[in-house]
């Protein structure tokens, strides 16, 4: 029976309700005059405008995060050595021939590593590996803007150091394994 009841009352009021939602600040200046109804002061009165700019601000920011985060991914910063080749295109030639060079006067050196030349030959991958890394610190004060033709020319000896070291370690392991044969422990009486 009461079924037939709220039917009836919700058949009587179609199209009377109000779907409408209320204005912004609704339940603050109603919660305000409620209070007020019973004497309450409020201290502390809270600022709409601030909370209605929050949202779209925190996207902005959240759009503009996106955003920087995309640019250093997606534009890459050049490497040390093509920003070398653009300041001085025939270094990159050089390097590839001092580089091949060397590397080929490495692979001979690992070759010739045995228990009596292995301190010499550890010690000269120690100083070419120092040599490198004073490389990579020309091409970083050439990429800097230091002087080009003092860094290039320094560049070249140094490239010209590590063939002249190779050399002179390979020359050393030679006379050190000829020397061996001639060794008075490797004869019997």
């Amino acid at each position: 029976m009461k079924k037939d009841g709220l039917q009836e009352l919700f058949d009587r009021l179609q199209g009377q309700f109000d779907f409408e939602e209320p204005k912004a600040g609704h339940q603050e200046r109603f919660l305000e005059k409620l209070n007020r109804s019973k004497g309450l002061v409020t201290l502390e009165k809270k600022e709409t405008r601030s909370v209605q700019w929050w949202k779209p601000l925190s996207i902005a920011a959240s759009i503009a995060l996106i955003a920087v985060l995309a640019i250093q991914v997606f534009v890459q910063k050049p490497t040390l050595e093509e920003q070398v080749v653009k300041i001085a295109p025939e270094v990159s030639e050089t390097q590839f021939y001092f580089a091949s060079l060397i590397e080929e006067q490495v692979q001979e050196l690992k070759d010739a590593k045995s228990p009596e030349t292995a301190k010499m030959v550890d010690d000269t991958l120690a100083q070419l590996d120092r040599l490198e890394t004073d490389y990579k610190q020309l091409e970083q004060d050439l990429v800097n803007g230091g002087n080009s033709k003092i860094i290039l020319n320094a560049m070249i000896i140094n490239f010209q150091t590590r063939i002249d070291l190779l050399k002179e370690v390979l020359t050393n392991i030679e006379e050190v394994k000829n020397l061996n044969p001639y060794d008075d422990a490797n004869y019997t009486i």
